[in-house]
C-alpha cells in the first residue's frame, strides 16, 4: 500500500522558493532545504528530484506569480504608457524598500549565480525576461496607437531597454544605500517615453 505524503508539496515548494530567493541556489544546502522546509530528504528527493530540479521548479513558480502581477500591470483598460511607467516605479520603489531590496528578482540573481554554466537555468531567465519584454512592447505599440507614445519612438528597442533597466535596478538595489540613485535613474528612463 502506498504511503500518502505526510505534507503538502505545494506548500513545501513555496518555502523552498523563499529560501532559495534569500540565499541563492550554491549557499542552499540540502540539509537547510530539510530544516527550512521540515520534511526528510527522502520526501524532498521522491516529490521534486534533487536539489537542481527543486531550484528549477522554485523558478518556474516564482515566474508564474510573478508574471501575473505585471501581467495584470500592463493588461489594464488604462492609458498603456501610463502602466508601463507605474510598472517601472514600482520596480524602483521594490528596490529600495529594505524588506524587498535585499532579496532582488530570482531570475536576476541567478543570471549571476548560474546562468554562465546552467543552460536550464538560463532558459528560465531568459524566458522570464522575454514574457516582460513582450508585455512592455505590447503596451507601448498601443500607446503608440493611441497617441501617447511620440511617433519617432520604437517600441521594441524602448521594451529592451526597459528590460535592462529593471533588471538594473534588481541588482543596483541590493547593494545600494542610496535609494535616489535609483529612482532618479528610473525616472530619467521614463523620460524617453515623452
Amino acid at each position: 500500500m502506498a504511503r500518502t505524503k505526510e505534507f503538502d508539496p505545494d506548500a513545501a515548494l513555496q518555502a523552498a522558493l523563499e529560501l532559495f530567493h534569500a540565499r541563492g541556489y550554491e549557499a542552499t544546502s540540502m540539509s537547510d532545504l530539510v530544516e527550512h522546509l521540515g520534511i526528510g530528504r527522502a520526501s524532498i528527493y521522491a516529490t521534486f528530484g534533487n536539489k537542481h530540479e527543486l531550484y528549477l521548479k522554485a523558478m518556474d513558480r516564482y515566474g508564474e506569480s510573478t508574471g501575473a502581477v505585471t501581467v495584470a500591470e500592463l493588461s489594464g483598460d488604462g492609458p498603456p504608457l501610463e502602466a508601463v511607467r507605474a510598472v517601472v516605479r514600482r520596480f524602483a520603489a521594490e528596490a529600495t524598500t529594505d524588506d524587498r531590496r535585499l532579496l532582488g528578482c530570482l531570475f536576476t540573481n541567478t543570471a549571476a549565480e548560474l546562468g554562465p554554466h546552467d543552460a536550464q537555468a538560463a532558459r528560465r531567465v531568459e524566458r522570464g525576461w522575454e514574457q516582460i519584454e513582450t508585455l512592455l512592447h505590447a503596451s507601448l505599440e498601443r500607446a503608440r496607437a493611441r497617441g501617447e507614445l511620440p511617433e519617432g519612438r520604437d517600441p521594441r528597442a524602448l521594451a529592451r531597454m526597459l528590460l535592462v533597466l529593471l533588471q538594473g535596478i534588481r541588482v543596483t538595489g541590493k547593494a545600494s544605500q542610496d535609494p535616489a540613485r535609483i529612482r532618479d535613474a528610473a525616472e530619467q528612463a521614463l523620460t524617453l517615453l515623452d
